[in-house]
């Protein structure tokens, strides 16, 4: 069962959107985009996955402190 829904985006984003899946698609894109994360929990689900690996939640502590530090470098 569908709803109809109305969103509103900026022109900009409506003309890409058209030009890549074609003015009759772009619901079908949304709802397709939207599905996983929405109603299957994986983004959820990885996010606490990650987070309980140490490992790598060093490895990405290290990685935005690099980032960081980058920034700062580049302001100079």
């Amino acid at each position: 069962m569908h709803r109809q829904v109305t969103i509103s985006l900026d022109h900009a984003v409506d003309d890409g959107l058209s030009t890549l899946v074609g003015h009759g698609r772009i619901s079908k894109f949304i709802e397709d985009a939207a599905r996983a994360p929405v109603l299957d929990g994986q983004l959820d689900a990885g996010y606490r996955a990650m987070a309980a690996d140490a490992a790598k939640e060093g490895q990405a502590r290290e990685w935005i402190a690099a980032l960081a530090s980058d920034n700062a470098d580049a302001a100079v």
